[in-house]
C-alpha cells in the first residue's frame, strides 16, 4: 500500500476505547454535537483521549441516577466519536464538539472503573439497500415534512440535514434523535443493525408524534380563540369606558354603587350621628378594592341603611266605622274583644300619637289571635308584618349579628322594616309565650327594648349599630297562656283576653266563613253540598269540642274530601245534604261522649271547671277509701299547687266530718285515694279546692252530688272560698257539656259581667263565701 492510497475511516479506527458514561440519552452515529463534560472523572478521560487519538467511546448508563458509573452498568452498544474541539469552562469543566462515527459493541471490559477502558468490535448496518428500506426512507422523509412544518422546534438547518443525509440507516439515527422518546426506547432503537426493522420503529413513533401534534394543535388553537375572545372583550370595555367617560357617566360597577348609594344617602336626607356614621363607610367603600372581602360586607351594610324607611311616615286617617266593619267581616262574635281594640284605636285617633302601642291577645289555639291582628293592620289601612319566635334561643334572631361574623344580617326587627318600607307598620310577634332561654341569651329580654316605648325610640341593631325609631310601629304580640311570659314583659303591654266559642259560635262561624272556604279548598261549589243546624251542632259537640275553631275546620275538610271522592268515582250525582246520620260514615265515631257513666255521679265524685292553655275544661273528680292506714294518696298529674289544695281540701273536711256525723275512726281507718281522670294530662293550679273538698266530703258522708251542677273555686284552710280566673272559659266548657248550675266564690260576681248574655244564657251562677255555703248547694 502507497503513500498516497486513500484508506477508508473504519480501518483507522481504534480497536481499544476510553468510555464515557451518558446519564441522559444515547448518541446517535452521524451526528456533530456539543457536549458538556462536569464530572472530574470524565474531564480525566477526554484529556487522556486527546493526547492519543481524538477518539472516545460513549455508552449510556441503564439507571438514571446520578452514580460513578462502572463498566457493569453500561449497556454494550454505544457511539464512537471523535472530539474536534475543546473549550475549558470556569467551573473546572469543559465543553466538548464530537462527530460521532460508527456504532460499537463491547466485546471486553479492559479496566472497569475511572477510566473505562473496553475492547470494541465495530456493528455494521444490514439490509441497508433493498427497495423496501428505499420506500421506507421516502415515507420517513416525508413525515417528518408534516411534522417539521409550522413547527418551530425544527429549525431549516435541520430539515436541511434529514434531506442531505444519504445513507438510510443515517437517516433512521437521525429522526430518532431528534424526536421526543425515552432513553430505553433510543437506546433500543441503536442497538438495531437491521436498517429495515430499524425505519419500521422509527416510522412507528412518527405516528405517534403527529397524534399527539395534532391534539397539541387542537388545544392551541381553542386556547387562542379563548384568548382573542377575552382580548376583544377587554377592547369593547375599554371603548365602553372611554364612552362612559365622555358621557359623564360611572365607568365601573364600584364606581356604579358608590354612586347609586351617594344619590340614595342625599335623598334620605339623614342627620345627626347616622349621617356621619353613613358618610364615613361610603367614603370607606369608595378607597376600597372591589376584591377584598370587606368590600362585599361594606357594600351589603350600605344596602340595608339605604333600603330601610328614614322618613317620618305622614299622620294616620282611618274610619272608626271602617274599621268596626273590617273587624265585623272577619271575625264572628269576640264583642268584648272588638270593643276593646276600637277603644284603643280611638285614643290612637284622638292623641293622633302613634307611640307605646303595644297589644298581647292571649287565648286558646284557633280562636283568631292572628287573624285579629291582620284585621287591625286592615282597619288602620298599614302594612303588616308577621314572625314567630316560638322556639326562638337566640337574642341575636331580634336584635341582629354584629358586622364582624361571617354572614352576619339584621334582626327580625330591622328586617321587617326593610320588607314593609314604611316606618309605622303593624308588627305581629306570634307565641310570645313559648320562647327559650339557651347560652346564646335570651330573646324575651331582647325584646324588652323593643316594647318598651321610652327606649325603642333609638333602638340598636347590633348589625346597624345605629339608633333607628321604631315607636311608631304598632306591635301584636299573641300567646296562649301569660304564665311563661316574663313579668317585666307582660308590664309593656295592654292584654287581651280571647275567651272560646259556645256551639252557637261555631255553627255561625261555620256557616259564614268555615264551609264556603273548605269548599273551595277541596273543589266543591257551595250548591253541591248543605249542612242542617243538626249536622253542625253534632260536629261541634261530638267531634270538636275545643276553644278554637281548627278541629271543627279539620272535620269539615274531612267530609268534603270524602264527598269529592265519591263525585270523581260517580257514585254521587247532584247535591248533598249532610246529616248528622252520615257523621260517623264521613268522620268516624264521635271523639267526645256524654257517656252514661261519666255524668253519673256518685258519692265521691263530683265535676269541676278548669281553664287550661286550650280553654276551659270540665274535670270529673273521683275518690275512693280502701281498708288501710296509709293515709293520704293523690293521683292524676297534679302540679305542686293543685296537690297542695287537696291536702288542703283533705284537712278541712276531716275537721269539720264530726258535724255532718262521720266517725272520726272513719279517716283512720280508711287510706283516702282522690284520682283527676285524664291521667296523662298535666294538671295544676288551687281552682278546684272547693270540687276537691266536695268530693272528700261526699265520700265520707256517703252523699251524692246534684247531677247537673259544676263547681270552681280555691279553698283556704279556714273553709273560706277564695276567687279564681279564667271564668268566662269555664262557663263556655259548662255550657258545652250542658251543666246549667255552677257555684263560684263570691269575690268573682263582677266577673259576669264580662260574659256575654248569650253564653250565661239558661245557666244559674251560685256565688259562695264558705266552704259551708258550697255544701249547702251542693247537696
Amino acid at each position: 500500500m502507497s503513500d498516497k492510497e486513500i484508506v477508508p475511516a473504519e480501518l483507522l479506527l481504534p480497536s481499544k476505547l476510553l468510555i464515557i458514561p451518558l446519564q441522559g440519552k444515547p448518541i446517535f452515529p452521524g451526528i456533530f454535537t456539543p457536549m458538556v463534560v462536569n464530572s472530574q472523572e470524565d474531564v480525566q478521560v477526554v484529556d487522556l483521549a486527546l493526547q492519543g487519538d481524538n477518539m472516545i467511546g460513549l455508552s449510556l448508563i441503564r439507571t438514571e441516577e446520578p452514580t460513578s458509573a462502572k463498566a457493569e452498568d453500561l449497556y454494550k452498544v454505544g457511539t464512537i466519536a471523535k472530539i474536534v474541539r475543546k473549550i475549558n469552562l470556569p467551573d473546572g469543566g469543559m465543553n466538548i464538539f464530537i462527530s460521532t462515527l460508527k456504532r460499537f459493541r463491547v466485546k471486553k471490559f479492559l479496566k472497569e472503573e475511572t477510566p473505562i477502558t473496553a475492547a470494541i468490535e465495530y456493528i455494521e448496518d444490514v439490509e441497508g439497500d433493498t427497495v423496501e428500506v428505499k420506500a421506507l426512507t421516502r415515507s420517513l422523509i416525508s413525515e417528518m415534512k408534516n411534522i417539521s412544518e409550522g413547527n418551530p422546534l425544527f429549525s431549516e438547518e435541520m430539515r436541511l440535514n434529514m434531506v442531505n443525509i444519504d445513507q438510510p440507516g443515517k437517516i433512521a439515527d437521525f429522526i430518532t434523535s431528534i424526536l421526543n422518546l425515552d432513553r430505553v426506547t433510543q437506546q433500543k432503537i441503536l442497538e438495531t443493525v437491521n436498517v429495515r426493522e430499524r425505519m419500521e420503529q422509527v416510522l412507528i413513533f412518527i405516528k405517534k408524534e403527529q397524534e399527539l401534534l395534532k391534539i397539541q394543535k387542537r388545544i392551541q388553537t381553542q386556547i387562542n380563540e379563548k384568548i382573542e375572545k377575552s382580548q376583544r372583550e377587554y377592547f369593547l370595555k375599554e371603548e365602553l369606558k372611554a364612552i362612559k367617560q365622555e358621557l359623564g357617566m360611572p365607568t365601573d360597577s364600584k364606581s356604579s354603587e358608590y354612586q347609586r348609594f351617594k344619590t340614595a344617602v342625599e335623598k334620605l336626607a339623614l342627620t345627626g350621628e347616622v349621617k356621619e356614621q353613613v358618610e364615613t363607610e361610603l367614603e370607606k367603600f369608595s378607597l376600597m378594592d372591589p376584591n377584598a372581602s370587606e368590600f362585599v360586607v361594606t357594600r351589603n351594610y350600605l344596602d340595608t341603611i339605604m333600603s330601610l324607611p328614614w322618613k317620618d311616615p305622614e299622620g294616620e286617617s282611618f274610619d272608626m266605622k271602617e274599621a268596626r266593619k273590617v273587624l265585623d267581616s272577619d271575625h264572628y262574635g269576640l264583642e268584648d274583644v272588638k270593643e276593646r281594640i276600637l277603644e284603643f284605636l280611638a285614643v290612637r285617633k284622638l292623641r293622633e300619637d302613634t307611640k307605646g302601642s303595644i297589644l298581647c291577645l292571649v287565648g286558646p289555639p284557633g280562636v283568631g289571635k292572628t287573624s285579629i291582628g291582620h284585621s287591625i293592620a286592615s282597619a288602620l289601612g298599614k302594612k303588616f308584618f308577621r314572625f314567630s319566635v316560638g322556639g326562638m334561643r337566640d337574642e341575636a334572631e331580634i336584635k341582629g349579628h354584629r358586622r364582624t361574623y361571617v354572614g352576619a344580617m339584621p334582626g327580625k326587627i330591622i328586617q321587617g322594616l326593610r320588607i314593609v318600607k314604611t316606618k309605622d307598620p303593624v308588627f305581629m310577634i306570634d307565641e310570645i309565650d313559648k320562647m327559650g332561654v339557651s347560652f346564646q341569651g335570651d330573646p324575651s329580654s331582647a325584646l324588652l327594648e323593643v316594647l318598651d316605648p321610652e327606649q325603642n325610640v333609638a333602638f340598636r341593631d347590633n348589625y346597624l349599630d345605629l339608633p333607628f325609631d321604631i315607636s311608631q310601629v304598632l306591635f301584636i304580640a299573641t300567646a296562649n297562656t301569660t304564665e311563661t311570659v316574663p313579668q317585666p314583659l307582660l308590664d309593656r303591654m295592654e292584654i287581651i283576653h280571647l275567651s272560646g266559642y259556645i256551639d252557637e259560635e261555631k255553627i255561625a262561624i261555620a256557616r259564614k266563613y268555615l264551609i264556603p272556604k273548605s269548599l273551595q279548598r277541596s273543589g266543591l261549589k257551595k250548591s253541591r253540598v248543605r249542612y242542617p243546624k243538626a249536622t253542625l251542632v253534632a260536629i261541634a259537640d261530638g267531634y270538636a269540642r275545643e276553644a278554637g275553631m281548627r278541629s271543627f275546620e279539620k272535620a269539615l275538610d274531612k267530609i268534603h274530601r270524602k264527598i269529592a271522592m265519591e263525585i270523581v268515582s260517580g257514585k254521587l250525582k247532584g247535591a248533598t245534604t249532610v246529616g248528622p246520620e252520615r257523621l260517623s260514615k264521613y268522620l268516624g265515631q264521635r271523639l267526645f261522649r256524654d257517656d252514661e257513666t261519666r255524668w253519673k255521679l256518685k258519692a265521691g265524685m263530683t265535676v269541676g271547671l278548669a281553664y287550661t292553655n286550650f280553654g276551659g275544661e270540665v274535670l270529673v273528680i273521683e275518690s275512693v277509701s280502701n281498708p288501710g292506714k296509709e293515709g293520704f294518696r293523690l293521683t292524676g298529674q297534679m302540679g305542686q299547687v293543685m296537690q297542695e289544695s287537696a291536702n288542703i281540701a283533705y284537712s278541712y273536711v276531716r275537721h269539720i266530718a264530726d258535724r255532718f256525723g262521720v266517725d272520726r275512726k272513719f279517716f283512720d281507718e280508711n287510706q283516702i285515694h282522690l284520682h283527676i281522670p285524664a291521667g296523662a294530662t298535666p294538671k295544676d293550679g288551687p281552682s278546684a279546692g272547693i270540687t276537691m273538698a266536695c268530693c272528700l266530703f261526699s265520700l265520707a258522708t256517703s252523699r251524692t252530688v246534684r247531677k247537673d251542677l259544676a263547681m270552681t273555686g280555691e279553698l283556704s284552710l279556714a273553709g273560706n272560698v277564695l276567687p279564681i280566673g279564667g271564668l268566662k272559659e269555664k262557663t263556655i266548657a259548662a255550657r258545652r257539656y250542658g251543666l246549667k248550675t255552677i257555684i263560684i266564690p263570691k269575690q268573682n260576681v263582677r266577673d259576669l259581667e264580662e260574659i256575654p248574655e248569650r253564653v250565661k244564657k239558661g245557666i244559674a251562677f251560685h256565688p259562695v263565701e264558705t266552704m259551708d255555703d258550697v255544701i249547702e248547694q251542693a247537696f
